[in-house]
């Protein structure tokens, strides 16, 4: 292991600068490692010792970036299985790591993010945008219109009062 670390310094050194802003997935790391013009044992090499000391783990990326995406702009579990795949990870991966979210409460917390700015929107206008927002984020029509539902009924609740 200290010879394939003395022979391939300089990938491992590229990875390493590479990984330093951010999380990679192993997928985005060999592609990286190929287009710097490394050869396909080398990549090999340096993936093997990334992961071995734990420098890349595409489940432990996929969660965070599924909990960041959840935190600051939530999206359905569509569009996250779409990105998640972009990145090269493992279906069985994505699935394990969106079971535990559903579409519905992704759309309401979206949303609930926006609708402050939507609020003095006549109805037709604030439909629309939220519709047109919700289909962005990759939810499918049913989930929109409950979660266009919901925020009505609210918005008519909160002006009976």
């Amino acid at each position: 292991m200290a010879n394939d670390i003395k022979d391939n310094e300089p990938a491992l050194n590229l990875a390493i600068r590479y990984l330093s802003y951010q999380p990679r997935t192993i997928y985005q790391m060999q592609e990286y490692l190929k287009k710097k013009g490394f050869g396909e044992e080398i990549v090999k090499k340096i993936i093997k010792i990334l992961i071995k000391k734990k420098y890349l783990n595409d489940k432990e990326f996929a969660f965070f970036f599924v909990e960041s995406k959840v935190k600051y702009k939530p999206e359905s579990k569509f569009a996250f299985r779409y990105d998640l795949k972009k990145k090269g990870i493992c279906p069985l991966i994505i699935d394990s790591v969106l079971e535990q979210y559903n579409d519905r409460d992704l759309a309401i917390k979206s949303v609930g993010m926006k609708i402050k700015t939507w609020q003095n929107f006549d109805t037709e206008t604030f439909k629309k945008k939220m519709m047109n927002f919700l289909r962005y984020r990759g939810f499918n029509y049913d989930i929109s219109i409950l979660t266009l539902n919901h925020y009505i009924k609210l918005k008519d609740e909160i002006l009976k009062d």
